[in-house]
C-alpha cells in the first residue's frame, strides 16, 4: 500500500454531496469548502474549513481545486482564493444565503424563499460573466456595481452584516482604513441601500444602465449598429437614419446616410457588415424630452414610377420618396430599457402613399398596425457615456475609427476650446410653385448648390448625411405633381470660415419628367438665393427663411451679375414689392415672382461667426477701436449662450485688449468687470458644465503674461475700496468668481515666470502678500455694507490656495490665513467654521509647516464652540460643521506620516478630547450627530500613540483630576457598549471601535496599576469602574462568537 503525500494543493470545494460510510471518511455538501493536507490515490485528507476539527477523507472526483494565495494577517497565514475579490464575495455571499434560503423552505416562507432564490441566480449568473474574463471594459464595470448593489441590498432585506465598498466596489480593509473613512463609508453605504430598497419596492420600471450612467455627464451618445435592411425595392436606395423629436416635429441629428444598392446589399462592399454610427453630443435636455424617435427615411434613386418597365424610356436618375421606419428609442435613451450592443431590433418599414410626404408619415406609423411583411431594418443600440473622444476609449469594442460620427443638430452642452466648428445646416422646408404654362402640376426637383461672388460652384462642400462623401451640388427628392411640396430635407454646408463672407447658396427649380425624351428639354423654370452673411459681419439668423422666387431665362439665372442685386428674402422685398416688380426686368431681365413661394430653414453652428452684432464688436474691436469701451459695455447684455459659445475667442479678446494697452490703465477696470461677468456666466447653473472649458482654456490657450499685474491692482482696488465703506458695485460678483481670477493670476505669472526665468519674484510677492492684506482688512471692515462681502470672502477664500500655493511662500500664506481668522467678527462664527472646513480639504493643509500655524487656531476656535456654556445653545447644525471640520482633520493626520503629525495629534488630544468625551456624554443616544462625535472620539484615541497616552496622563495636575477622567471615561465606554450608537449592521465600526476601546483599557490599566492600585492609593471606586466595564466589554453580543458570520470567523 502506498503511503499518504503532503499535498501541494491545498483548497478545494466539493462539487458533489458525499455520505461518510466509515470512520475515517467525512460527509460533503456541494459548497463545502476543504483544506487539503494530504492525497492517497484517489483520496484526500484535510478539514473543512468552517468546522477545522472535522478532519478526515474524501474522494479526489468530488472536489475541484482552487487556486489561492496566502496572505499575513497579524501574525496569521490566511490562505485566499486567486480570483478576483468580487468572486470571492460572491461565493461568501451565496454560501451565507443558501443557508439562510434553507430555513425559509423549512420554515414555508414561500414568497420570501422565492425572492432569495431569484437574487441568488442572478447572482450566479453574474459570477459565470465576472469568471468568463471576456466581457468588455464598460460592461464589466457595469456588472461590478450590479453585483454589488445587488449583495447590499440583499444583506440589508436578510437583516445581515452591512457591507462597506470603496468608490471601485472593493470591500474596505478596517485594518487599512481610518475610523473616519471607516464612518463616512457606513453612512454612505446605509444611503446607498436604503435608495435600493425605495427603487426596489416603488412599481415604477427598473432603471437599466444607470449603474454606469452619470445622468449629471454633460454628454451622451447613442451607438446604432444597422445589421441588416430588408426590403424589396429593385432600385438603388438612399437610407436617411437620425433622432426624431415627434413632439415638436423636428429632426434632433444630423443624418446616417447609408447607400443601399439595388441587389440588397450595401453599395459600399467596405461598408459590409459596419454599418455602426454615433449619434454624438445628446445633453441632459435632449435626454429630458417627451419622446425620441429613431428614424430611418428611404429615398429610391431611379424613374419616377417604379412600374415603368421600359428602362431606356423613363427617365433615370430622380429621388424618390419610398418608405419610413420609425422606432420609439425613448426608454433606451432615458436608461429605462435595457441597453445592450447585442440585442437586436426590428423597425417595421412602411411605403409612402403617392402624393404623400415623407415627413407626414413619421408621425403616423407609430400608431399603424399593418403587418410590415418582414420588411424593414434590423438594428442593435446602446446608450454611452461621454463624447467622441471618451467613449472612443471607453468602448474600443463598440466605437473605432471607421464608426460613423453624427452630431446633434446644435451645439453641445460643452464646446472644448480647440473645437472648431463652422456647419451651417439647410432645410428644404417647402415650395408653392405655379404649374404656368403646364396643364398638371410640375414634378419640382430642387437643385442647390454653393456659390461665390463670381458665381463660381464651390466644390466638395454639400454633405447630405455623415458617413457620406462631400458633394458638389444636392437634388431634392420630386414629389409627383404636387403643387406645395414638403420636402423637409435637411443637408450640412461645411465652409473654411474665411469664405463664408463671400459665398451664397443658389437654388434653382426645374420640372422633372418622366420620359426621358422630354426631360432633356427641361430648363430651370425659376431660382432662390440666399447670403449666409449679412453686411455687418454677422451670419444670418437662425430660423425660418421665405426666399424670393425669381423667374426669367434659364442661362441669366445662373449669371450673378443678374441676381444678386435683387432682394434674397420676402422681408426685404415686400416694404417696396412693386417698384422692385417694374424695375426688375431692367436690371437683369429677372423678375420677382409674387405667385410663388420657397422657405428653407438654417441652423449655423459656429464657433467662430457669431449672429450678434454686439459681442462681434468685440471681437473684432481692432477694426473699430473708437468703439472699445461701448463694445466693452455692452458684452455685459450679450445673452449668456453666445458668449460660452465663443467663450475663447471672448477671452482672447479681453486679454489682447488689456495687453495691447500694457502701458495704460485706460481699460483696465472695464476689461476686469467684462471678465467678472464670464466668470459669473459660468458660475451659474445653466452653464455649469463649462467650467472644465474655463479650467481647458486657462491651462492650454491663455498666454498674456503681464495679465497677472493688472488683474492684482484692479482686485486690490476693489478690495480697499470696500473695506473703507465705499460704495463698489462689482465687487460682490467678484468675490465669487475670486477662484478664477486667482487662476487667471497665477497662470499669467507662471508664464512670466518661464519666459523671463523667474524675474520681479520678491516683487509679485509682495504684491500678493499686500493683496491678502486687502482681503484681511476687508475683514476686519466695521462697515454694514461689509458683512454680506465678508460672508462671500470666507465661502470663496479656500478655492484660491491650490492655485495659489504653487507661486507663493506657503509657510507665508499659513501665515496671512491664520491672520485672516483672527480677524473674523464673532457673528460670523458659522461661516468660518465651513471655511475653516475647506481649507482643511485643501492640499495646503497636507503640508506640515502649515498645519503648524493654522491648526493651533482650528482647535482653538473649535474648543471655544464645543464648550459646554457655548455648546448648549448651539443649534444642531453649528454642531454639525464643528465635528465635520474635526472629523475632516482627523481624516487628514491619518493620511500623513506618522512623525510629521505627531505633534498636531498632540494638540488634538490636549485641547479637544476631554471636550469631545464630555459632549458625548451629555448627547442623548438619539441625537442624530452622536454617532459623528463617538466616531470622532474614537479616531483621536485610534489615532494616538504609547507616547500620547502617557503625555497625556501627564497633563493632570492632581490625582484626583486624572481619577475624575478614568473614571468618566470608563462610565462613557461602558454606556457605549451597552447602548451602541451605530445601527447594528454596522458590524465593522463596532469590532474597530473595540478594538480602540480595548487598547484605551489597557493603557489606562497601566496607568492604575502604577498609580491608584498600593493601599495608600487604592481607588476602590476607580477599580470597580473598570471591571464592571471589563465584564461589559467582554459579554457584549458584537462579541458573542456564536453570531458571527463564516467571514467573521475566518
Amino acid at each position: 500500500m502506498t503511503p499518504w503525500h503532503k499535498s501541494e494543493k491545498k483548497t478545494g470545494v466539493a462539487i458533489y454531496n458525499f455520505k461518510a460510510t466509515q470512520v475515517p471518511q467525512i460527509s460533503l455538501q456541494i459548497g463545502d469548502v476543504v483544506h487539503i493536507s494530504e492525497d492517497h490515490e484517489d483520496w484526500y485528507r484535510g478539514h473543512l474549513v468552517r468546522h477545522k476539527e472535522t478532519e478526515g477523507i474524501f474522494p479526489k472526483s468530488f472536489i475541484h481545486i482552487k487556486e489561492i494565495a496566502a496572505e499575513k494577517k497579524r501574525n496569521a497565514e490566511n490562505v485566499i482564493p486567486a480570483e478576483i475579490p468580487l468572486v470571492q464575495e460572491v461565493t461568501s455571499t451565496l454560501w451565507e444565503w443558501g443557508n439562510i434560503w434553507k430555513q425559509l423552505y423549512v420554515a414555508n416562507k414561500k414568497e420570501h424563499f422565492q425572492q432569495v432564490k431569484k437574487m441568488m441566480c442572478e447572482l450566479m449568473e453574474w459570477r459565470s460573466q465576472l469568471l468568463s474574463g471576456t466581457l468588455p471594459k464598460d460592461e464589466l464595470k457595469e456588472l461590478k456595481q450590479k453585483v454589488t448593489s445587488k449583495i447590499d441590498y440583499g444583506n440589508k432585506i436578510l437583516e445581515l452584516d452591512l457591507i462597506v465598498r470603496d468608490e471601485d466596489g472593493n470591500i474596505l480593509d478596517p485594518d487599512k482604513t481610518s475610523v473616519i473613512s471607516l464612518f463616512h463609508a457606513h453612512t454612505e453605504a446605509t444611503k446607498k441601500v436604503t435608495e435600493r430598497i425605495k427603487e426596489e419596492t416603488s412599481k415604477d420600471e427598473p432603471i437599466y444602465g444607470t449603474f454606469c450612467r452619470n445622468t449629471s455627464s454633460p454628454t451622451h451618445s447613442l451607438y446604432v449598429f444597422v445589421r441588416n435592411f430588408v426590403c424589396k425595392i429593385g432600385e438603388d436606395a438612399e437610407l436617411f437614419m437620425s433622432l426624431y423629436d415627434p413632439h415638436k416635429h423636428t429632426v434632433i441629428s444630423e443624418n446616417y446616410l447609408v447607400r443601399w444598392g439595388s441587389k440588397g446589399f450595401v453599395k459600399e462592399i467596405d461598408n459590409f457588415n459596419n454599418l455602426k454610427v454615433v449619434f454624438t453630443d445628446l445633453g441632459n435636455k435632449d435626454l429630458g424630452r417627451d419622446r425620441i424617435y429613431l428614424i430611418c427615411q428611404i429615398v429610391r434613386f431611379g424613374k419616377m414610377d417604379l412600374k415603368d418597365t421600359n428602362t431606356k424610356k423613363y427617365t433615370q436618375g430622380i429621388r424618390r420618396p419610398f418608405g419610413v421606419a420609425v422606432m420609439d428609442i425613448s426608454d433606451i435613451i432615458k436608461g429605462k430599457a435595457e441597453s445592450d450592443e447585442e440585442k437586436q431590433y426590428f423597425i417595421p418599414f412602411h411605403p409612402v402613399p403617392e402624393n404623400e410626404f415623407l415627413h407626414n408619415l413619421l408621425n403616423k406609423v407609430t400608431t399603424f398596425k399593418s403587418d410590415s411583411g418582414g420588411q424593414g431594418l434590423w438594428v442593435t443600440m446602446k446608450m454611452l457615456v461621454g463624447d467622441i473622444t471618451h467613449i472612443r476609449k471607453d468602448y474600443p469594442h463598440l466605437v473605432d475609427r471607421t464608426t460613423v460620427v453624427a452630431r446633434k443638430l446644435g451645439f453641445p452642452e460643452i464646446i472644448m476650446p480647440g473645437d472648431v466648428r463652422n456647419d451651417i445646416y439647410i432645410t428644404l422646408l417647402c415650395g408653392d410653385l405655379d404649374k404656368f404654362n403646364k396643364t398638371t402640376q410640375r414634378n419640382v426637383e430642387v437643385n442647390m448648390c454653393v456659390c461665390d461672388e463670381d458665381g463660381k460652384v464651390i466644390p466638395n462642400v454639400i454633405c447630405l448625411g455623415a458617413g457620406d462623401k462631400p458633394t458638389n451640388e444636392y437634388k431634392s427628392v420630386v414629389y409627383y405633381q404636387v403643387k406645395q411640396p414638403r420636402w423637409m430635407e435637411t443637408l450640412k454646408v461645411a465652409l473654411p470660415i474665411e469664405d463664408m463672407q463671400r459665398i451664397h447658396l443658389r437654388f434653382m427649380f426645374r420640372h422633372r419628367s418622366s420620359l426621358e425624351s422630354k426631360d432633356k428639354g427641361e430648363k430651370n423654370f425659376a431660382m432662390a438665393y440666399v447670403k449666409l452673411m449679412k453686411e455687418d459681419g454677422t451670419t444670418l439668423l437662425d430660423g425660418i427663411h421665405e426666399l424670393v422666387v425669381l423667374k426669367g431665362d434659364s442661362k441669366k439665372m445662373e449669371d450673378v451679375n443678374m441676381y444678386l442685386n435683387l432682394p434674397s428674402t420676402r422681408s426685404q422685398v415686400e416694404p417696396k414689392l412693386s417698384t422692385l416688380s417694374r424695375s426688375a426686368s431692367i436690371v437683369g431681365g429677372l423678375s420677382i415672382s409674387s405667385r410663388d413661394s420657397f422657405a428653407i430653414s438654417t441652423l449655423i453652428c459656429s464657433t467662430k461667426l457669431t449672429q450678434n452684432v454686439g459681442l462681434l464688436g468685440l471681437l473684432k474691436w481692432r477694426m473699430k477701436p473708437e468703439l472699445l469701451k461701448e463694445n466693452l459695455e455692452k458684452l455685459k447684455i450679450v445673452d449668456g449662450e453666445e458668449i460660452v459659445k465663443f467663450l475663447q475667442d471672448t477671452l482672447d479678446a479681453l486679454f489682447n485688449i488689456m495687453m495691447e494697452h500694457s502701458h495704460s490703465d485706460a481699460y483696465d477696470i472695464l476689461v476686469f468687470d467684462a471678465l467678472i461677468y464670464v466668470i459669473g456666466l459660468i458660475a451659474d447653473r445653466k452653464f455649469q458644465h463649462f467650467n472644465t472649458v474655463l479650467e481647458a482654456y486657462i491651462q492650454q490657450h491663455f498666454s498674456a503674461t503681464l495679465a497677472y499685474k493688472k488683474l492684482m491692482a484692479v482686485l486690490k482696488t476693489y478690495l480697499d475700496t470696500s473695506s473703507r465703506g465705499e460704495q463698489c458695485e462689482p465687487i460682490l460678483r467678484t468675490l465669487k468668481a475670486l477662484e478664477y481670477v486667482f487662476k487667471f493670476i497665477v497662470r499669467s505669472r507662471t508664464l512670466f515666470s518661464q519666459l523671463y526665468e523667474g524675474k520681479e519674484l520678491t516683487e509679485f510677492e509682495e504684491a500678493m502678500r499686500r493683496l491678502f492684506e486687502s482681503i484681511n482688512n476687508l475683514m476686519r471692515s466695521q462697515h454694514k455694507t461689509a458683512i454680506l462681502l465678508q460672508m462671500a470672502a470666507l465661502k470663496y477664500i479656500a478655492s484660491v490656495l491650490q492655485d495659489v500655493e504653487t507661486v507663493f511662500d506657503v509657510r507665508l500664506l499659513s501665515q496671512l490665513l491664520h491672520e485672516f481668522f483672527a480677524c473674523i467678527p464673532a457673528k460670523l462664527q458659522k461661516q468660518k467654521v465651513q471655511s475653516m472646513t475647506e481649507i482643511v480639504h485643501s492640499s495646503l493643509f497636507k503640508k506640515q509647516e502649515c498645519r503648524d500655524i493654522l491648526l493651533p487656531e482650528i482647535t482653538k476656535e473649535l474648543k471655544e464652540l464645543l464648550d459646554p456654556s457655548v455648546e448648549m445653545q448651539m443649534i444642531q447644525q453649528d454642531k454639525k460643521y464643528c465635528i465635520e471640520l474635526l472629523n475632516s482633520i482627523l481624516e487628514v493626520l491619518s493620511c500623513q506620516d506618522a512623525a510629521s503629525t505627531y505633534q498636531h495629534i498632540q494638540e488634538i488630544m490636549i485641547q479637544l478630547l476631554r471636550t469631545i468625551n464630555r459632549t458625548v456624554i451629555r448627547m442623548g443616544r438619539d441625537d442624530p450627530l452622536i454617532s459623528h462625535f463617538v466616531a470622532c472620539m474614537t479616531a483621536i484615541l485610534d489615532q494616538m500613540n504609547d507616547q500620547h497616552y502617557s503625555s497625556y496622563i501627564e497633563t493632570f495636575q492632581t490625582s484626583s483630576e486624572l481619577v475624575d477622567f478614568l473614571m468618566e471615561t470608563f462610565i462613557m465606554f461602558k454606556d457605549l457598549i451597552g447602548k451602541n450608537v451605530y445601527p447594528l449592521d454596522w458590524i465593522a465600526m463596532s469590532m474597530v471601535q473595540n478594538r480602540v476601546f480595548l487598547r484605551a483599557i489597557n493603557k489606562f490599566s497601566e496607568t492604575m496599576n502604577h498609580k491608584f492600585l498600593e493601599n495608600m492609593n487604592f481607588e476602590e471606586q476607580l477599580w470597580n469602574n473598570y471591571f464592571h466595564l471589563a465584564v461589559a466589554f467582554i459579554t457584549q453580543d458584537t462579541l458573542q462568537l456564536e453570531q458571527f458570520s463564516h467571514d467573521m470567523e475566518t
